[in-house]
């Protein structure tokens, strides 16, 4: 018989890993266990998901039995079944009562064996009291048979009769006057009902000892395949790791190189300079010493040695001091900081390109699309490789003008050299239609929603307090990771940033772009709020306080309840026991997500903002005894 493996997992649901229970499918064409399938929906509720394929169904389906798998899956149940055991074993044989146990005592004196029953007398007798049933005529139409054990048990309780008759359709044991009750049954003597059902359990034990088997098989190519996944992922990091080094690599030696260049000019230009003034410091000595001769020749008063002195001065002749031009090479200087300003535009490019590609790579299964070619297609950034090559081809040519304070300056004293460089990846202009930003910002923001905990720790920062930012009730410590109450004021100094209407205080760092993650311990959260906001937010009077203005987002807990704030705008939400907090910022695609963090990660709340400014990690902490700790990222 072929091998039916293969065919067991296309007939296998994929939620209890079983084959199919009243198969019904999804519109998406996969199958499942009718009950599975519900019982994932009820836990999951609107919107519902395919738990294969993720594809979102706003309303829940009508879903119909797959009547032609259902007929599939029985005969391929059959099929099993009657498939002979892979392997060499057998079940064991049912065990054979001994001959002493077979022994039966006699019913008339209790001493001797019985040699006969008596199925009338419903008794056993030995040699000597079995002789009255053939010497004496009264009992000549009593049947005998073998010594039966345990007559009281396999004695019929309704007739007091031996049941020597088993009822399949029943599954229990009958006498000959019972057959009138069982005559649409088909009854069997015992010896045959046990041996017929001897061979049904013989059978189903091979066919679980088989199931086993493949359980077994099952788990180690569980095992392996995880042991694989690990190997080859160690292997792909490790190259991956080679490969960074070796950017980093080339991008030091790059610098040392240009560096080297740089330093080699001003030692040129600076060795030319020295000699010059060792020229100028030696001709000002001499022209000093001269006009100190000539000084004391005026002051001779003896006209002859005056003579004699004044005609040789006279024909020692001097000259202005000139001073060759010298100075920097700026074609140099510029090429050098071009070819960095170039390979960091490149290195800017390439990464975005690989961010595109890994965006257009998000599979259906990971954002909840339908997976269709059509959908991926309209989803993805729209690429502007013309712009790419034009801004690669636009002339780079220094031109004086006014220094800017935010521009590197090059040349000599008195000179300045603004580059005019083309960034590729500006962006866009706000009035340029993008018609799948939209579309991509959503399919990331689920992709963020779908992710484990592990899997956000991966983006996670270093999250301390900012101290010129804490409320004078705010106290931090550990080494500025841990912000509570204080029964009295602290003794901080003035500062703009700092809070002083609500015992607040603001993360030191700032985020502009990228995916950023930080986790909050929350002890006695009674009166407490997390959040983000940008640095322009207010410090003074009850718009500082967070959530209650247009320049920050946060989850607060006031007493037992907890609320989403932005805009002074309250949205009550779930309550949750989780002690920590986890806040994923994506800068990129504009949200922000808040965790309920346990052992796993739980949705809380979101917000969905083109952000405009650097955001901060934001904290209120109120009551005296609430503790916010900010968890290591480890």
């Amino acid at each position: 018989m072929a091998e039916l493996g293969p065919l067991a997992e296309e007939l296998s649901c994929s939620i209890c890993l079983e084959p199919f229970k009243e198969p019904v499918t999804t519109p998406c064409g996969h199958n499942f266990c009718r009950s599975c399938l519900d019982e994932t929906w009820v836990v999951q509720g609107p919107p519902y998901r395919c738990p294969q394929c993720r594809t979102v169904y706003q309303m829940r389906p009508q879903l119909h039995k797959n009547t032609v798998l259902c007929a599939v899956v029985e005969q391929f149940l059959q099929a099993d079944q009657a498939r002979p055991p892979v392997d060499d074993w057998t079940p064991p044989a049912r065990s054979a009562t001994s001959s002493s146990a077979t022994q039966v005592a006699c019913d008339h004196c209790l001493k001797e064996f019985a040699v006969k029953t008596c199925l009338v007398c419903m008794a056993s007798f030995c040699q000597e009291h079995l002789r009255p049933h053939f010497d004496s005529p009264a009992f000549l139409d009593h049947p005998l048979q073998p010594p039966v054990r345990d007559l009281l048990r396999r004695k019929c309780p309704q007739h007091n009769r031996l049941r020597e008759l088993f009822c399949p359709e029943h599954g229990e044991c009958i006498c000959h006057i019972c057959l009138v009750e069982h005559k649409t049954c088909s009854p069997t003597p015992l010896s045959q009902a046990s041996a017929d059902l001897e061979n049904k359990l013989r059978q189903k034990l091979s066919t679980m000892h088989s199931h086993i088997s493949g359980a077994t098989r099952a788990l180690e190519d569980v095992r392996a395949k995880q042991q694989s996944v690990h190997d080859s992922m160690s292997h792909k990091l490790e190259q991956l790791r080679k490969e960074y080094v070796e950017m980093k690599a080339v991008i030091d030696s790059a610098e040392t190189g240009s560096t080297r260049r740089l330093k080699e000019e001003e030692k040129r230009v600076f060795g030319k300079l020295d000699t010059i003034y060792q020229v100028l410091v030696k001709k000002k000595n001499e022209m000093q010493d001269l006009k100190a001769e000539v000084e004391l020749t005026l002051a001779k008063g003896d006209e002859f040695e005056f003579l004699e002195k004044a005609a040789k001065l006279r024909e020692v002749s001097t000259k202005p001091v000139y001073i060759p031009k010298i100075d920097l090479d700026h074609e140099l200087i510029k090429a050098v900081y071009q070819g960095a300003m170039d390979l960091k535009n490149d290195l800017k490019r390439s990464i975005k390109q690989l961010q595109e590609r890994a965006e257009e790579s998000i599979g259906p299964g990971d954002v909840g699309g339908h997976g269709t070619e059509s959908t991926s297609k309209t989803t993805r950034p729209v690429k502007k490789p013309q712009q790419d090559k034009k801004a690669k081809k636009t002339p780079t040519v220094p031109t004086p003008s006014t220094p800017s304070p935010n521009k590197p300056t090059f040349g000599a004293p008195g000179q300045s050299m603004d580059f005019k460089t083309t960034i590729p990846d500006a962006p866009p202009k706000a009035n340029t239609p993008q018609p799948n930003l939209t579309a991509l910002k959503a399919k990331v923001l689920e992709n963020f929603l779908a992710k484990s905990r592990a899997e956000l720790l991966e983006y996670a920062v270093k999250v301390i307090f900012d101290y010129n930012t804490a409320h004078n009730k705010v106290v931090l410590t550990d080494n500025y990771t841990t912000a509570s109450v204080a029964e009295g004021l602290q003794q901080y100094r003035s500062h703009p940033q700092r809070f002083t209407y609500c015992s607040q205080v603001l993360g030191l760092h700032c985020y502009k772009k990228g995916i950023h993650y930080w986790e909050v311990e929350l002890q006695k959260n009674n009166f407490c709020g997390v959040g983000i906001c940008y640095g322009s937010m207010e410090r003074q009077g009850p718009e500082s306080r967070l959530g209650r203005n247009a320049n920050s987002w946060c989850v607060e807990w006031f007493n037992n309840k907890i609320s989403a704030w932005h805009n002074n705008v309250e949205k009550t939400l779930p309550a949750t026991k989780a002690m920590r907090v986890g806040v994923l910022l994506n800068c990129d695609h504009g949200f922000v997500i808040f965790f309920a963090v346990t052992e796993k990660v739980y949705l809380m709340y979101k917000y969905k903002v083109d952000f405009t400014e650097a955001l901060y990690p934001a904290f209120w902490v109120f009551s005296v005894g609430t503790k916010l700790s900010i968890c290591s990222s480890k």
